[in-house]
């Protein structure tokens, strides 16, 4: 019979093996506004059966790792209030992407750019009436 830390030692090297082969996938941004990178804001990812909330930094930045690889509804939330949402945001395994809100522009508008060094990136610009 094998030792018993020998046995945990395989299970183990097991779950991490699959857990590789399972995926996951990076998601970050930037948040701002006029007056420059909102802090503290929340950024809502939500999927079938997940949610998870961050918190924008002093830079407006936000990042999750470890998202498994797929589609998500991502939202942009100040005081209470979604100021910005993008419905399809999809995630690729070992390919950050990059979802921007920038919400100083005059009018709503989604833009995606080719992906560059890696990332994938997606701006929204959304414009906050008087």
């Amino acid at each position: 019979m094998l030792p018993k830390s020998l046995i945990l030692s395989l299970v183990g090297v097991l779950l991490v093996t699959f857990s590789v082969f399972a995926g996951t996938s990076v998601l970050e941004g930037v948040a701002k506004d006029a007056t420059g990178p909102i802090k503290g804001a929340d950024v809502r990812i939500e999927a079938k059966n997940f949610s998870k909330i961050l918190k924008t930094d002093a830079s407006g930045h936000y990042v999750t790792h470890g998202l498994p690889v797929g589609t998500y509804k991502v939202m942009l939330v100040i005081n209470g209030q979604v100021k910005a949402s993008i419905l399809d945001a999809k995630t690729q395994l070992d390919k950050p992407t990059q979802l921007n809100f920038d919400l100083s522009g005059k009018s709503v508008e989604k833009v995606r750019r080719p992906a560059v060094y890696g990332k994938d990136f997606m701006d929204v610009r959304v414009s906050i009436p008087p």
